[in-house]
């Protein structure tokens, strides 16, 4: 029996062995991955760029690529407005000839500037607040004198102070006990000047804007079946625009209801 087939391959065999191409499984060193089919051609990644990802890292801000403290993410509640009764020097009342509060602020401030006093005579005040007027059958808010004939005057109080304030054309005097100036608290500094809120751009120490009338005051009927008629306001409906004034008929007071336009002040 010969096993020359079972052993020897064929010269024919060998030449095709030795010509056919190595498989990939054949080359690959021991331990290494063999790429899929498809990723062999895709080039190695370049060692000198940065490999990105969809996420940033933490502490990393994604927009700008900084690196953001963890403090700072925490948002600091914001700062109580400035008082003004912090400011530097006192707050006075000064009195001043009614109608002319605008021209005797504009003196004082020119005067201060003109005797070098403004290391003294900080600042001069027109207090106003916000008031519901009826235009036109409208309800509008208007800036108007919290005091007429008051202005108020913020400044380290001695005798040149006192001598320059005083002696301003239009100033009549200081509000105080006697002669003696009183300073405003701080509740009514506040109160007066309106301390702001910043966050809200709002007055923080007001409430609603006041309405031109008020309970218990006396007007006069503009027009109407009772025009020239006067009487006390003793009812205040803002919702419809309207109040009840009392107005004596015959002998009798009578609440009669009126429109906000058909009233005036004395």
């Amino acid at each position: 029996m010969s096993f020359l087939n079972d052993t020897d391959p064929s010269p024919a065999q060998d030449a095709a062995e030795t010509d056919a191409p190595p498989s990939p499984t054949d080359t690959a060193t021991p331990g290494t991955v063999t790429p899929e089919a498809g990723e062999a051609d895709a080039p190695p990644p370049d060692p000198g760029e940065p490999v990105t990802t969809d996420e940033a890292p933490a502490g990393i801000d994604p927009e700008t690529g900084e690196v953001v403290d963890a403090d700072a993410l925490i948002e600091e509640p914001p700062a109580p407005p400035e008082s003004p009764f912090d400011r530097p020097g006192r707050w006075y009342v000064v009195h001043t000839q009614s109608g002319y509060e605008k021209k005797v602020k504009q003196n004082l401030e020119a005067r201060t500037s003109s005797m070098n006093m403004e290391g003294r005579i900080h600042e001069v005040v027109i207090p106003m607040e916000d008031v519901v007027e009826i235009r036109g059958g409208k309800k509008q808010v208007v800036q108007k004198k919290m005091f007429p004939g008051y202005l108020l005057v913020r400044c380290l109080l001695d005798d040149d102070s006192w001598y320059v304030i005083r002696n301003t054309p239009g100033v009549t005097g200081f509000v105080g006990a006697g002669n003696k100036p009183s300073p405003l608290p701080r509740r009514d500094v506040e109160n007066f000047l309106a301390v702001k809120d910043e966050a809200e751009d709002v007055p923080t120490k007001k409430g609603r804007a006041r309405l031109e009338h008020e309970l218990g005051e006396t007007v006069r009927v503009k027009e109407g079946p009772f025009a020239n008629f006067s009487g006390e306001i003793v009812e205040i409906n803002e919702d419809q625009l309207k109040v009840k004034v009392l107005v004596d008929i015959f002998g009798r007071e009578t609440p009669v209801e009126l429109d906000f336009s058909q009233v005036a002040k004395f």
